[in-house]
C-alpha cells in the first residue's frame, strides 16, 4: 500500500464525514488501508460499508483489508470547475480485485480517453484532505498487476 497522503493536503475539496457505519472503512484509510466488507455467511465481498449484506440480507459483516489493485470500469473526464479540484478531473467507477466496485478519482494520469482505456490496471492511493485520508487510484506503472 501507498501512504496515506498522496501529492499533498488538499483542504478544499469536499471532505467526507464518517457515519457508525462507515467509520471503520475511514479508520483504514487514514492507516493507508482499503478495508472494504464481506457477509460471513455467503463470503461475498461489498461495498459501499453497511449493516447487511445486498446479497442475501445476512447481517453476519467483517472487514478485511483489500488489495488495493483495480481495474477503470467505467469515467467521465469533468470540466466543470468545482472547489478545490483541479479541471480536468477523472471520476471513475472501477472494478476492486475482489470484485465490488467503487467511486473514485483516477489520479497521475493524463485525463485523455487515449490514456484511460477501460480495464486499466490501478493501485490504490490515499489523498488527505483535511483530517480525512481518501481513497483514489492511479495507473500501475507499466500497466502490469
Amino acid at each position: 500500500m501507498t501512504s496515506p497522503q498522496s501529492g499533498g493536503s488538499a483542504p478544499d475539496k469536499f471532505v467526507p464525514k464518517a457515519t457508525p457505519e462507515t467509520q471503520p472503512y475511514w479508520d483504514a484509510a487514514a492507516a493507508g488501508r482499503l478495508d472494504i466488507q464481506r457477509c460471513t455467511a455467503c463470503e461475498r465481498p461489498f461495498f459501499y460499508p453497511r449493516t447487511s449484506c445486498p446479497h442475501c440480507g445476512s447481517e453476519k459483516v467483517a472487514w478485511f483489508t483489500a488489495s488495493g489493485r483495480a481495474t477503470l470500469y467505467s469515467y467521465v473526464i469533468s470540466e466543470r470547475p468545482a472547489p478545490g479540484f483541479p479541471t480536468p478531473t477523472v471520476i471513475a467507477t472501477v472494478e476492486l480485485e475482489e470484485g465490488p466496485r467503487m467511486m473514485t478519482n483516477i489520479v497521475d494520469v493524463d485525463p485523455t480517453p487515449e490514456a484511460l482505456p477501460l480495464d486499466l490496471p490501478l493501485q490504490v492511493r490515499f489523498e488527505q484532505r483535511g483530517e480525512v485520508a481518501v481513497p483514489v487510484f492511479a495507473p500501475i506503472d507499466g500497466g502490469d498487476r
